[in-house]
């Protein structure tokens, strides 16, 4: 048995070539790839809610594969094959659900995994949440790409906790592990060397810029709301043109995503740091996107919002030897390291309590979260001054620049290349693995019980609507109408064959209906003793035989 994970698979959780370009959709790409080439199992799983979808899941893995691995596919109705991997990984936080599905099988089948992005929504605060009173596992787990993550969720955690053991009466343990693992950055995929000396060259010679500027660059969403303000970077970039008396170009590779931001961004630019030539680019561009990097000096993103957690862009500046100056804030106080890479400028927010208001108008509606995060954005400084000294810093020591760019490119190597983060999940895979076999079990279901409360079979919940139940005493006995004719007909018409895939095939049933005209009557008990091997094909064939009732083909009777 593999010691893997079967990848819940949909385009959009790993595509790169939308047209918004997230964070999370760079990371699922890069992750999936990553798998593909560097994983060490011997097989691919793909759990996919269709045969479309596996199919579209092949086409993409395909370029990527390096030597020929079985690709298996896990349908969604069919969770108990999870045991296969061990793991099914999801990449993002919602694991409650797929923690109850588990329980319709075995709550030792598999372990569930997922990670995090971003985290601030109301929505995944509600799946962290669920996390508490959902059959979570001591082998299950939520990956935290960074220990600024990794506290906000157990805090969150923690706090709902509290108030579970407040409303109810004992207070629920935390079982899902939280790990924390980085996001990486493939750093072969950048140009290195004398290939990206031209590359930069020939972008710089494009853009009109001479060897002797200096470049800085943001690479991310143009949005002040969701990944940073950029008038405090503006305000700094003009401070230090005047101050080091240099020509500094200002490329912002990324996307505007609210169209009423690009005029902002444009002329706030010309008003706040009108000595810096600003250049936008569309770093949704796979060109731009790789090569970019090759022509600028220095990297900066002063990220100041509440949905950021990690920050790839950074740790892809430092895989192609630039220096960064970030904020201090979430993931870049981990991945940069101040004075060693490059700066990490100091940052404020308001004190606990103060953006109540804002809290409660977003969880009624009355703000969605592009307005709730621009309100945090607008409340959060970053230090102006500090950056300031960061750029000149830079700008006037080459040396220092190529230094810092050198230990950030070491670094990427070996901490974020995906080849050593990969290595890093498959390692708490068979961690997991291990848990699984002998940790105890956290709320086993009893006898009789249903796996999901809030979901149980409907017929057990709603039990009481009907006369009765159909029961293995029951005889069963052919109708006047019932011929092989009517059965085919039933399937000719849609809402009577409706439901086909969850019934047994019409040969089987045709079956049946020989073996009870041969003996006059059959009882339920004896028709599932010779057609059902378990309890997925009783459950199929209860269904099958009420089917036959509804349209008159069987009756029943008693004995």
């Amino acid at each position: 048995m593999d010691t893997t994970a079967a990848v819940l698979y949909n385009k959009e959780g790993y595509d790169t070539g939308g047209k918004k370009l997230l964070g999370r959709h760079s990371a699922g790409e890069g992750f999936l790839k990553s798998l593909v080439q560097h994983g060490q199992a011997d097989g691919l799983y793909c759990f996919a809610d269709s045969a479309a979808t596996f199919q579209e899941f092949c086409s993409r893995i395909q370029p990527w594969l390096q030597q020929p691995r079985k690709v298996l596919w896990i349908p969604a109705e069919r969770p108990d094959l999870l045991s296969q991997p061990g793991t099914i990984y999801r990449p993002d936080p919602s694991l409650a659900n797929l923690a109850w599905g588990r329980r319709f099988v075995d709550q030792r089948a598999y372990s569930v995994c997922g990670v995090t992005h971003t985290i601030g929504t109301k929505y995944v605060m509600g799946a962290i949440g669920e996390l508490i009173s959902a059959p979570m596992q001591p082998w299950d787990a939520l990956i935290c790409t960074s220990n600024a993550v990794k506290t906000a969720v157990e805090g969150v955690m923690t706090e709902w906790s509290e108030y579970l053991a407040q409303r109810n009466g004992g207070k629920p343990e935390i079982l899902v592990k939280l790990p924390v693992i980085p996001l990486g950055v493939d750093c072969s995929a950048f140009p290195q060397g004398a290939e990206a000396i031209k590359a930069g060259d020939r972008q710089r010679r494009e853009l009109g810029i001479s060897p002797d500027d200096i470049v800085v660059l943001f690479v991310g969403r143009l949005t002040f709301s969701a990944k940073a303000h950029p008038v405090p970077m503006y305000l700094a970039l003009e401070r230090a043109a005047q101050q080091t008396k240099t020509k500094i170009h200002l490329i912002q590779a990324g996307w505007i995503e609210d169209p009423r931001e690009e005029p902002d961004f444009k002329n706030s630019a010309k008003i706040f740091c009108p000595s810096v030539n600003a250049i936008f680019l569309d770093g949704r561009q796979p060109e731009i996107r790789i090569n970019i990097w090759s022509a600028a000096d220095i990297f900066i993103s002063l990220s100041d919002n509440i949905q950021e957690t990690f920050g790839l862009t950074p740790i892809e500046a430092m895989a192609n030897g630039l220096p960064a100056i970030v904020s201090d804030w979430n993931g870049y106080k981990e991945s940069v390291r101040h004075e060693i890479d490059g700066f990490r400028i100091p940052t404020v927010i308001p004190p606990p309590s103060a953006c109540l208001d804002l809290a409660i108008n977003y969880l009624d509606g009355s703000l969605n979260w592009p307005t709730y995060m621009g309100h945090t954005s607008l409340a959060t400084a970053v230090d102006i001054e500090a950056c300031t000294r960061a750029l000149c810093v830079l700008i006037e020591n080459p040396e220092l620049r190529k230094q810092m760019g050198e230990n950030a490119r070491q670094r990427a190597r070996e901490i974020y290349d995906w080849k050593v983060v990969i290595a890093a999940y498959e390692q708490l895979w068979r961690e997991l693995a291990e848990i699984r076999v002998s940790a105890p079990e956290s709320a086993p279901l009893k006898p009789g019980k249903p796996p999901y409360p809030l979901g149980d079979d409907p017929f057990r919940v709603l039990g009481h609507y009907s006369t009765q139940a159909l029961s293995n005493e029951m005889m069963l006995r052919l109708s006047a109408i019932a011929t092989p004719q009517i059965l085919k007909q039933l399937q000719t018409i849609w809402f009577t064959s409706f439901g086909g895939d969850r019934r047994i095939s019409v040969k089987i049933q045709m079956e049946i209906l020989r073996a009870i005209e041969q003996q006059g009557a059959v009882s339920v008990g004896v028709v599932l003793s010779r057609y059902a091997a378990n309890e997925q094909e009783s459950a199929s064939l209860y269904r099958t035989l009420l089917y036959l009732v509804k349209f008159g083909i069987l009756v029943i009777g008693n004995r």
